[in-house]
């Protein structure tokens, strides 16, 4: 199967970086919010995304402009019909995916497959959601989509080699990395990832280190471009805890559990850059 369109729904950070790093490589895609408002939020920075690489010289006016062309967003989920592969972005939450999978199932052409950008989450749940198991599998793009030179491509019980092959085929169209993983709690990265996060804030905790000095300490031993604290502002605190609360249900390891520092931060709503507060404080 030749993948020319592809649907995205979810209008966050990672919605909106999957359709730049679509069009920006000659796919047409089409991304689906909840709000208008989302939607326009959503093309206005992939927008500002590609004025920054014009201003740069990485790209001609010309060039900005047939890419936003290959762009469209819309409120309706069944404006994806029309789509060779989905990929869905929404919220890190299970019955919420559920759900979204069931509705992508009826709308979707038959032969379309559909794909999760999940960081934590059983695929093969996702899949058993639709009549076309086969046809669902993970692809997990990193933050910033368009930079990041990574993809997990995620291999759920049920999937078949074909499908396997096409979303393989289309990330490594989008000039990716692809490293295959078993349908297992936060697959490669994450799974080995979060409980250096998790430990980072338990040493701050233990008063071991300041968080600026824990940060130097591992960009400068480790020769890591961002410490671990810095990390978890950009990811989210909030989202930091679900993803840890997700491995820990699943592994039951005690790394996986999220020290207290964190959930008092989500309570306090210190939830990194996105609220311009967290291990740092951060200008508007």
């Amino acid at each position: 199967m030749q993948v020319k369109r592809v649907g995205i729904v979810g209008s966050g950070t990672m919605g909106s970086g999957v359709a730049e790093l679509a069009v920006t490589h000659g796919f047409e895609a089409i991304l689906r919010s909840r709000s208008q408002s989302g939607a326009d939020s959503a093309m206005e920075d992939v927008r500002r995304s590609l004025e920054r690489r014009v201003k740069k010289g990485k790209l001609t006016e010309d060039e900005r402009d047939s890419t936003l062309e290959r762009l469209r967003v819309t409120t309706s989920l069944d404006e994806l019909g029309s789509c060779d592969l989905v990929i869905e972005s929404v919220v890190e939450d299970l019955e919420t995916k559920k759900a979204l999978f069931a509705e992508l199932d009826k709308v979707c052409s038959p032969e379309a497959i559909l794909t999760t950008n999940t960081s934590t989450l059983a695929v093969v749940e996702l899949a058993m959601a639709t009549q076309r198991p086969e046809q669902v599998c993970g692809l997990h793009f990193f933050n910033p989509a368009p930079l990041m030179s990574l993809v997990e491509l995620v291999r759920p019980l049920t999937v078949s080699d074909q499908t396997l092959v096409t979303a393989r085929r289309f990330a490594e169209a989008c000039g990716k990395s692809v490293v295959e993983t078993r349908d297992e709690a936060g697959f490669v990265v994450n799974a080995l990832l979060f409980p250096y996060l998790n430990n980072a804030v338990r040493l701050l905790e233990a008063g071991v280190a300041t968080a600026e000095d824990i940060d130097r300490a591992m960009c400068g031993g480790c020769n890591f471009p961002m410490g671990p604290l810095a990390l978890l502002d950009l990811v989210g605190i909030d989202v930091s805890v679900a993803i840890l609360e997700a491995l820990h249900a699943d592994r039951n390891d005690a790394n996986f559990a999220p020290v207290p520092r964190l959930r008092e931060m989500v309570a306090a709503g210190q939830l990194g850059r996105k609220t311009g507060k967290g291990f740092f404080e951060y200008g508007s």
